[in-house]
């Protein structure tokens, strides 16, 4: 069994300080709105709002990380090469859809430059660029509609607010498929696990697959000239 390290701490604290953080708003999300009772009212508002300029700060720091270290690219389609990027995304969704349930092996590789398959980089890019920013703005515009009053006029409370519940009812169900897939590697917790360790089990049949698409590359490359 092969370790690779796949996440550096920066990204698990970022990780985890997300994944807690989501959780919690979520929670105090569904006591504002009175679906449960965990705090009064008063309190889930002051939770919840301190909990979302946590979630704030911590997207920047995400952001600036992965700025900083160019690591950014690997949220990016590679859409320049649509074909083959539509063939693996494919393959993916064939593998989450049937190869599961009758023990195929995870087509995808994940190394520290490739680190997302196909499907998880177009949801983690609209996630990270469009949806969590959204969430940000809209949250920012509940929390003191006096202040940003200019915006909030011009688009209407009821709008806004009704973008923000749509994205936690969104956000909520990613959670609980974001833990789903995250029980799905060669042992129910080592995703799970790696995300504090850093370091990924890789499984020899996927490695030596690994080496033979290698192989195979390169033996295309060859031949190319």
């Amino acid at each position: 069994m092969k370790k690779i390290y796949l996440h550096p701490l920066p990204i698990r604290i970022w990780h985890w300080i997300n994944a807690g953080g989501f959780i919690l708003l979520i929670l105090t999300g569904a006591n504002i709105r009175n679906i449960i009772k965990i705090f009064s009212v008063e309190t889930a508002v002051e939770v919840h709002s301190w909990a979302g300029f946590i979630l704030l700060a911590n997207y920047g720091i995400w952001l600036f990380y992965y700025l900083l270290t160019l690591k950014i690219k690997i949220y990016i389609p590679p859409l320049h090469r649509p074909v083959e990027f539509a063939k693996k995304a494919l393959t993916q969704a064939k593998f989450y859809g049937w190869g599961l349930m009758v023990g195929d092996q995870n087509p995808h590789h994940s190394t520290p430059d490739h680190k997302f398959n196909p499907m998880q980089q177009m949801s983690y890019l609209m996630i990270m660029a469009l949806l969590i920013p959204v969430q940000i703005i809209t949250g920012l515009f509940l929390w003191d509609p006096k202040f940003f009053s200019p915006i909030v006029d011009l688009v209407g409370i009821q709008v806004i607010d009704a973008i923000h519940i749509f994205l936690w009812i969104f956000f909520s169900a990613f959670i609980i498929v974001h833990f789903y897939l995250a029980t799905l590697g060669h042992t129910t917790w080592a995703h799970i696990i790696a995300m504090f360790t850093g370091y990924e089990e890789e499984h020899e049949e996927h490695e030596e697959h690994g080496h033979a698409e290698e192989h195979g590359h390169g033996e295309e490359h060859s031949h190319s000239h």
